[in-house]
């Protein structure tokens, strides 16, 4: 059908133009329309008449039809015309361009006449022309204008014109299509010749020019940057800087009377300029009421009355003269005790309030315990943000100053105060903002002693201190945005502290990232345990430095082959799981994937199985375990209820019950290291290895008293020398397992051969319960032996509440009663 409607165009535009020579053809009709070209959206009326002569009509009837491009046109036929004559209206011409064709009703249709209809709009006025002059060599003006906002879809010509009223020269330019700005030449225009120039647009609908503009050329001229010759400091003068300018060589000529210039300034590691005016008529400039001892950069530009501006100048710097800092540091520290709870061990951080100027260069930092600084009392000199040092807990303050090669600043009193166990904050967060920036919030109780909160951040893979900065905003403040360069899928920890008037509470700390991705690694699944049908599957934490995010979820897929895959989430604290209802034939595959806000990342893929147990296997172990608690249970009650006395003993040990002891009817023989008879009529017989001998210091004051009924400080001095003699050759005083039988004290070292004072003899203390009985039974008194005929009635084995003094028995029948102490006896004679 294109191909069709082509060759019809074709031959309409081969009849619009008319034959070529005499012996074509003729048309067979002819239209005729209200205008070719209309405002779009108006009506189109057109009138299409047959020809007698058209070989298509002769001697048949003609039914006409219209055709707007491939749509068909209500028509009306005039009557009396024999229906060769055709009008159609269009209410409301909606194309840009469109053929309107009419046709002769055949079979098929045949065209006989067409033409083509364009709409559009007239052009708008111009508007915002503007020119501007180059000083430059060649010396142009350039002038643009801004064709308006309707499009006329019609060819628009526009010429622009300009009129020189005292040369009397007006020139026109015309410009190419789709061009909306032109370039005059030098000789076209007068630098100081006023001018009037406009635009006009013109197209088949009509025209309409700009409003025309006066101006003289060197008005709209825009200089080249000016030129900065010298920055200095200006001698004996602080906070002044003197520059040296001149103008680019192409506008030297230029008188400076009618120039207006700019300067502006701004501290070498800022992003904000300050812009003031400066005098022209002098090629210098003086800048003041700067900051003291600051590097600046400066520039300048410049414009000929109200010109536009020049572009600003290259930058030159300057320091200004140093002087002494001015206004006080923010600060905080923290604050701990030592092990020994007698020093504080502080650590200070600072940085420059609004209001502080170092006023220099070579800044450095002197923290020190008194207020006048001197020689002494300094406690560290840094050009960092922080120090540390140790002091005692009686300081309360210490002073920080800023230095510089001009003077010192005023201290700033820091106030110590040990940290408060005070919890008033909750629930702080931190989301990631756009510029590198986290949003930190959190709540925070009401209490009336809350000053202000100290916000602290830092990077966790990096342990420097410098790189701790941080913020003090007001205890109405629940929120704060803080801007510190963070770098994507790195770790920072946020601490938030409340500060009372007398030091910080416990502080709430997040960890958060800027960014977050997939972790760089996965940690390998091990095999802890394994039961039937469970396993037990753990692994280890991923390197902080490789997490890239916060870690909020492990999960654990498994599967056997041919089974469904089954999800495992684990909490990230965790890092272990227990898989539960597992076969025991098939195996398996695990493998685990851990995520982050920012992505996840899958590990390796590990296999494990469970053996089957058969019925052989499942009857030997009930067989085996059943034997095992069997005899276990035998073994218990044979051991409770044996009577045999020495298999008890092995497993509850005997203690000796010296009420009835058999030692009085032992022989010297008896004294060997052997075992009792176990008919003896002892109820607990026991081996008995050693007596213990302690010395008796003698005392200056109570030399001729008895020792047991001195003081109970005279007492303790009895265990001070224990002398541990033996009875038999071959005896070790240190059998662990052996049972004392007696202490027996002397009034004077035991390795003296000359005997001073009688021996005392003390009963064993032991607090062992009895075993055969659970009452105390204690023996009876027992009496010293008379000495040299002097009977000393003691009473040590026993209460003696009814003691009374009998005259002693003959010596002889009272050792043979005791063999331990006969032996002890004979020792002494064989030592003498």
């Amino acid at each position: 059908m294109k191909p069709t409607w082509l060759s019809v165009i074709v031959m309409l535009v081969a009849f619009v133009n008319g034959a070529r020579n005499d012996n074509e053809i003729p048309p067979c009709a002819d239209i005729q329309t209200s205008s070719l070209v209309v405002p779009l959206g108006s009506p189109v009326r057109a009138t299409c008449v047959i020809r007698d002569s058209c070989p298509l009509v002769i001697g048949e009837a003609v039914r006409i039809e219209w055709r707007l491009d491939n749509h068909l046109l209500p028509s009306n036929t005039m009557a009396g015309a024999n229906s060769r004559v055709s009008e159609v209206v269009i209410p409301s011409f909606n194309h840009t361009r469109a053929f309107l064709t009419c046709c002769v009703q055949a079979s098929p249709a045949q065209v006989v006449k067409g033409v083509e209809i364009r709409a559009g709009y007239p052009p708008e006025a111009p508007q915002n022309l503007s020119c501007q002059t180059n000083l430059t060599k060649p010396n142009t003006m350039i002038c643009v204008w801004d064709p308006g906002e309707q499009e006329t879809y019609l060819p628009t010509k526009y010429t622009l014109h300009t009129n020189i009223w005292e040369l009397h020269e007006n020139h026109t330019y015309l410009m190419l299509p789709g061009v909306h700005r032109y370039t005059i030449p030098r000789p076209d225009f007068g630098l100081f010749s006023e001018m009037e120039i406009y635009v006009r647009a013109v197209n088949e609908l009509g025209e309409a020019t700009s409003a025309p503009i006066m101006l003289k050329p060197i008005s709209k001229a825009k200089f080249d940057p000016p030129i900065i010759l010298r920055v200095e400091a200006v001698p004996r003068r602080y906070s002044c800087l003197e520059l040296s300018w001149s103008l680019s060589h192409h506008q030297i000529w230029v008188n400076r009377q009618h120039l207006n210039m700019e300067a502006r300034h701004k501290t070498v590691n800022s992003s904000q300029w300050t812009v003031r005016p400066i005098l022209p008529s002098k090629p210098t400039a003086t800048l003041c009421n700067l900051l003291n001892g600051t590097h600046y950069v400066t520039q300048i530009r410049v414009r000929y009355k109200q010109s536009p501006w020049s572009e600003w100048s290259s930058s030159q710097s300057a320091v200004t003269l140093e002087s002494a800092p001015t206004g006080r540091l923010d600060w905080w520290m923290k604050v701990s005790r030592d092990q020994m709870h007698k020093h504080l061990n502080i650590k200070l951080f600072w940085k420059p309030s609004k209001k502080f100027h170092a006023n220099g260069q070579n800044v450095s930092y002197i923290v020190s315990d008194q207020k006048t600084l001197g020689g002494k009392g300094k406690l560290c000199t840094t050009k960092g943000n922080y120090c540390t040092f140790q002091l005692p807990r009686r300081v309360k303050k210490v002073y920080l100053r800023a230095v510089n090669a001009a003077g010192k600043s005023a201290p700033t009193e820091c106030h110590i105060y040990p940290p408060k166990d005070f919890i008033v904050i909750s629930d702080v967060s931190a989301v990631a903002q756009d510029n590198k920036s986290l949003l930190v919030k959190w709540r925070t109780v009401v209490s009336s002693h809350l000053v202000d909160f100290v916000v602290e951040w830092r990077p966790l893979l990096n342990e420097e201190p410098s790189l701790s900065p941080f913020e003090i905003v007001s205890r109405n403040q629940t929120s704060l945005v803080i801007k510190g360069g963070f770098e994507p899928y790195k770790p920072y920890e946020i601490s938030v502290y409340p500060g009372f008037k007398d030091g910080l509470g416990r502080p709430q700390t997040v960890n958060a990232y800027w960014r977050q991705k997939a972790p760089s690694m996965v940690p390998k699944i091990q095999i802890r345990k394994k039961w039937h049908s469970r396993i037990e599957l753990a692994w280890d934490e991923i390197p902080l430095s490789q997490r890239n995010g916060i870690i909020h979820s492990y999960k654990i897929f498994y599967w056997y082959q041919g089974g469904a895959i089954k999800v495992e989430n684990v909490d990230p604290e965790d890092r272990r799981v227990v898989l539960k209802d597992l076969k025991s034939a098939p195996l398996y595959e695990v493998f685990m994937m851990v995520s982050t806000s920012g992505g996840s990342l899958n590990g390796s893929t590990i296999h494990f199985e469970f053996q089957s147990f058969d019925a052989v296997t499942v009857v030997i172990i009930v067989t085996a375990s059943g034997v095992g608690l069997s005899l276990l249970i035998i073994f218990m009650v044979l051991t409770c209820f044996s009577s045999h006395k020495r298999f008890k003993v092995h497993l509850w040990p005997a203690v000796p019950d010296p009420a009835n002891s058999s030692i009085k009817s032992w022989t010297t023989d008896s004294t060997q290291d052997t075992y009792l008879a176990s008919d003896s009529k002892e109820p607990n017989p026991i081996y008995l290895s050693h007596l213990s001998f302690l010395d008796l210091p003698v005392k200056p004051s109570k030399g001729e008293d008895d020792p047991w009924l001195s003081s109970g400080e005279e007492k303790s001095d009895l265990r001070e020398s224990i002398c541990g003699l033996p009875l038999i050759p071959g005896y070790s005083g240190s059998n662990s397992g052996s049972v004392p039988y007696a202490t027996v004290i002397f009034s004077d070292p035991c390795s003296s051969l000359i005997a001073k004072a009688p021996c005392v003899y003390l009963r064993s203390e032991s607090k062992q319960p009895l075993l055969e009985s659970e009452e105390s039974i204690s023996p009876g008194s027992y009496q010293n032996i008379e000495t040299n005929g002097m009977p000393v009635e003691q009473c040590f084995f026993g209460p003696c509440h009814d003691c009374v003094s009998e005259e002693a028995e003959d010596p002889d029948v009272l050792w043979n009663d005791f063999p331990f102490l006969r032996a002890l006896a004979m020792n002494d004679v064989y030592n003498e």
